[in-house]
């Protein structure tokens, strides 16, 4: 069991934490995490009391226990009774007795927090969960033990305490927990306040992913696909992600898997609160005015949105009922099926009724609609208020699927793959799964997965099932981290943020590399030495620029330019711009590739190639424009210069190399020059 002080220090930081809550009604931020309410501090107070009066109170049971042991000895040796085993078995009953009834209250605490925490809706309910999970954990439940070293490592509400978090993973780890060894394997991995160390973090992973976790088989299955202090071997990582995916895809079948937007810090982080990925608050407002005021698009994406949890809105069934009821009334077919829908998997506001669901799935598909007739295809192959009928699922899935709906065209794709109602045909099954896996269903993902796996049907990859793999994997319940890292970020807790994103980092997601990446670059983190930043900064926007980010390829080659985590290297450094210029048109690496082909850093010096790829990179993006403008005017000013002074007097003016006279930056000088003239010329026309 951990020591009192460190639960002690972690229920104060509950209480200050709580106590702020209020002062930060006013920030919009918060509105969206639907805070409006205060945890008391007297009655956390009163807690901890009781906890050191249980904690005193113990000591005199056992000094109870210790006297009455010592009354016992002596009236045994008083009878002349030698044998000591009666007093023994009487003193490891009442113990045993003790401990079952001790655990038995920890377990309940922890499922009553667990069961606050699912149904919570605000930060105050949260709280109490982990107030819960503090006293279950000092009762020596190892579930909750798990959940408060989480929250001191993640910063759960402000409450980040590494070395608090590494101690209970240490004796967690002891215990057996596949939990604590993959945490204890991703701290090790980055150096975060333990020894850098990269084969500890392997062996850590190995006995998590032995014991059951599917975070350690994950990040296994992209060590082993990049070749990350393992040899590269596609079959292992196959294994690794292939059971990670069975899991993930038995929850999706069930309807549990939500999907998550993943913010890239790097694409505005000057203005993050207008992120695309997540809804406004202000937006959201106008949206249900909209609604109110009968827009039924609106209705109807307000609904989808509440419905799975999207855009940084909480999942709100009731919500969504409402919006799709008003929309349906207004005879919208769309609105018709989601309520089908609903009624088909059951949830609170819609509690499970084949026969409404039925009812709904039939007005949207007397419609046409390809949701509606994808429901009454679902109720006839399963049999839900109605006979199993694989024909009519059949009839029903074709002509959603003509339709272009992926959730057809996959249950079309499954009953050729498994022969329901129909004779196996792989080759039809691949066609109807690679047709909605190019909408991202994800089910048909996974069985096309399964087919390049065994070589069903198709010609078996290796890389292509691992990458089809990979892809559903990265849809488990831990990608809820992105949205928890991004509003930390936002919030200012830039150490939460980067723990959150590096660990999604380490498990291969590509977004999460860039990320903690940018953040490590701005060295604004406190939980790594400076020192450490740039280079693992460096690694990170490597992994990222392999899996495809092309801002990431730039990052490289700035890096390699500027000797930033790295040794200078001019060479490398053209290498990855032209890699970036090539393969993803990037505007940015044609404009430092064109500055290097102008100066022959790295490569050899052509001024026409210069040239070409600064118009290039104009035409890639607008954005370009009076950079490349003051660039080429820069370079033809320069080479004007060149041609006068040096074309034929080379030798005689040698002494007046720009480089000596006007100092190694002399371009800027010119660029300055060019700058101030233009200004110079407009004022004088317009003056």
């Amino acid at each position: 069991m951990k020591p009192w002080s460190l639960l002690i220090e972690i229920l104060v930081i509950l209480v200050v934490t709580i106590t702020n809550i209020e002062a930060e009604k006013h920030n919009k931020n918060e509105k969206e995490r639907n805070i409006t309410t205060q945890v008391s501090v007297k009655q956390v107070k009163h807690f901890l009391s009781n906890m050191l009066e249980q904690k005193k109170s113990i000591n005199v049971v056992k000094k109870k226990e210790n006297l009455l042991e010592e009354k016992n000895q002596h009236k045994l040796r008083m009878r002349g009774i030698r044998n000591k085993d009666l007093w023994k078995i009487n003193k490891n009953y009442l113990k045993n007795q003790e401990k079952k009834n001790f655990t038995d209250e920890g377990d309940q605490l922890f499922k009553k927090g667990v069961k606050i925490l699912q149904q919570s809706k605000s930060q105050k309910q949260k709280a109490e969960a982990y107030i819960l999970f503090a006293k279950a954990a000092d009762m020596g439940n190892l579930k909750a033990m798990e959940k408060m070293a989480d929250a001191l490592l993640f910063g759960n509400f402000g409450m980040q305490n590494i070395t608090a978090a590494i101690q209970l993973y240490e004796s967690l780890a002891k215990e057996g927990s596949y939990k604590a060894q993959n945490a204890l394997g991703f701290l090790s991995s980055y150096g975060i306040g333990m020894e850098y160390n990269q084969a500890k973090a392997l062996i850590y992973y190995t006995f998590g992913s032995a014991g059951g976790s599917m975070m350690s088989q994950m990040i296994l299955g992209y060590r082993y696909l990049s070749g990350i202090n393992v040899l590269q071997n596609c079959e292992v990582a196959l294994n690794h992600y292939k059971k990670v995916a069975d899991y993930i895809a038995d929850k999706l079948e069930k309807s549990e898997g939500i999907p998550v937007e993943k913010v890239r810090l790097t694409e505005r982080p000057e203005n993050l609160s207008s992120n695309s990925e997540i809804l406004d608050w202000d937006i959201y407002q106008y949206y249900k005015f909209l609604a109110e005021r009968g827009d039924v698009q609106i209705q109807v994406s307000l609904g989808q949105l509440h419905l799975i949890g999207r855009k940084g809105l909480d999942q709100d069934y009731y919500k969504a009922l409402y919006y799709f009821l008003k929309a349906a009334r207004a005879g919208s077919a769309n609105a018709m099926a989601f309520i089908g829908k609903m009624y088909l998997e059951g949830n609170a506001a819609a509690p499970q009724n084949n026969s409404t669901a039925f009812k709904y799935f039939s007005m949207a598909a007397n419609k046409g609609n390809a949701i509606g007739l994808h429901g009454l295809g679902l109720l006839y192959f399963y049999g839900k208020g109605v006979p199993v009928n694989y024909a009519e699922a059949l009839k029903y899935f074709q002509k959603a699927a003509k339709k272009g709906w992926p959730n057809a065209q996959f249950q079309l794709g499954f009953m050729y793959y498994s022969g329901s109602g129909v004779w196996k045909d792989y080759k039809l099954a691949f066609k109807y799964f690679y047709l909605a896996s190019q909408s991202g269903q994800p089910l048909a993902i996974y069985y096309l997965a399964k087919m390049y796996a065994t070589g069903t049907g198709v010609l078996r990859s290796c890389r292509t099932a691992v990458k089809l793999y990979k892809g559903i994997c990265e849809l488990g319940h831990w990608a809820e981290k992105f949205p928890s890292a991004y509003f930390a970020y936002k919030d200012g807790d830039i150490d939460s943020s980067l723990v959150q994103y590096a660990l999604l980092a380490e498990m291969g997601y590509e977004v999460a590399q860039s990320n903690s990446a940018f953040i490590l670059e701005s060295k604004k983190a406190k939980i790594l030495k400076k020192e450490k930043m740039y280079p693992m900064a460096f690694l990170l926007w490597n992994r990222a620029a392999i899996q495809g980010n092309a801002f990431a390829r730039v990052k490289i080659g700035d890096y390699h330019y500027y000797g930033y985590g790295t040794k200078k290297d001019y060479q490398t450094a053209a290498t990855h711009y032209s890699i970036a210029a090539d393969k993803y048109q990037s505007a940015q690496a044609m404009f430092n590739l064109a500055y290097m082909y102008e100066h022959g850093l790295g490569i050899a010096k052509d001024i026409h190639l210069a040239r070409r790829l600064y118009h290039m990179a104009a035409q890639t993006s607008p954005d370009a424009h009076i950079p490349v403008f003051l660039a080429l005017m820069k370079l033809e000013t320069v080479h004007l210069l060149q041609d006068i002074l040096f074309f034929n007097f080379t030798m005689k003016w040698q002494w007046m190399k720009l480089d000596n006279t006007l100092g190694p930056y002399w371009d800027l000088f010119v660029i300055g020059l060019i700058v101030a003239v233009l200004i110079f010329l407009l004022r004088n026309r317009y003056g």
